[in-house]
């Protein structure tokens, strides 16, 4: 019974400060404190989103398209490269510096050459995504892999474990909890990066809602794409967390235990 009344209080927290939030907002538009059209009202925001409701939706589509495309090749590139590193001293001083070389690189600085190299179609969006999203999960899982107990490996070795045992039962699973860690942010990172590349360069997706609502001065539809795209970044977070659940069931029986 604590606990349960413990949660329900701790969900408590973040809607009061996000209700505090917007009623300061809506009071900062209400009492003309900051003008309409460099801030506009909670009301105006929600009815904007409504209004442009169908076109915002077929945006989202197609940023939603690129986000996972950009996503998993992420995912796949930054586990191919922990392998390689954990598996090879040479493939980690060979690799580790390029992986960390790659993100001093602002994204804005590199988006236009990818626009100019791949065209404005969905490409430079997906390779963009792809950069920012593998180091997370390359350098995570990395960690994961590198920080098992020694003493558990020579355990298993001296039973006679070949390496693809070791690593499919003592490896592995140490590396989940790295693993579901670095893919929060990279779901969160590929949404931005999506939008970012869109900014830049498309025919579609909510980057290139905002860059022609913006020519228009309509910032109640930048803030409904703004609050539409921080609720596409929680929602997949929020999907990652059910994911690792499943995928770590004995998680939850030891914070029970």
């Amino acid at each position: 019974m604590k606990r349960k009344s413990g949660n329900i209080t701790g969900n408590l927290y973040p809607v009061a400060s996000v209700a505090a939030i917007l009623i300061l907002w809506e009071c900062l538009s209400y009492f003309k404190i900051v003008p309409d059209f460099m801030l506009p009202s909670p009301g105006q925001t929600v009815s904007a989103f409504v209004h442009d409701f169908t076109l915002l939706m077929s945006h989202t589509k197609v940023t939603l398209i690129e986000t996972l495309l950009g996503t998993l090749l992420g995912i796949a590139i930054g586990l191919a490269a922990a392998f390689l590193m954990d598996q090879s001293d040479v493939a980690y001083k060979a690799m580790y510096p390029l992986i960390v070389l790659t993100q001093t690189i602002p994204a804005v600085a590199i988006a236009p050459l990818l626009v100019l190299w791949f065209g404005y179609r969905m490409t430079p969006k997906i390779v963009l995504i792809v950069l920012i999203t593998f180091f997370p999960i390359a350098i995570g899982v990395l960690d994961g892999f590198r920080s098992c107990d020694p003493d558990a490996i020579n355990l298993m070795r001296s039973m006679g474990a070949t390496k693809k045992q070791i690593f499919r039962h003592i490896k592995i699973p140490h590396a989940l909890p790295n693993f579901f860690s670095g893919l929060r942010l990279t779901v969160a990172y590929a949404v931005v990066g999506a939008v970012l590349a869109e900014w830049l360069g498309g025919f579609a997706g909510l980057g290139v809602y905002m860059t022609r609502v913006k020519k228009s001065f309509s910032y109640d539809k930048m803030f409904a794409v703004i609050f539409l795209i921080s609720i596409i970044s929680l929602l997949l977070i929020w999907m990652v967390n059910i994911l690792q659940k499943k995928c770590m069931p004995w998680e939850r029986y030891s914070r029970n235990g």
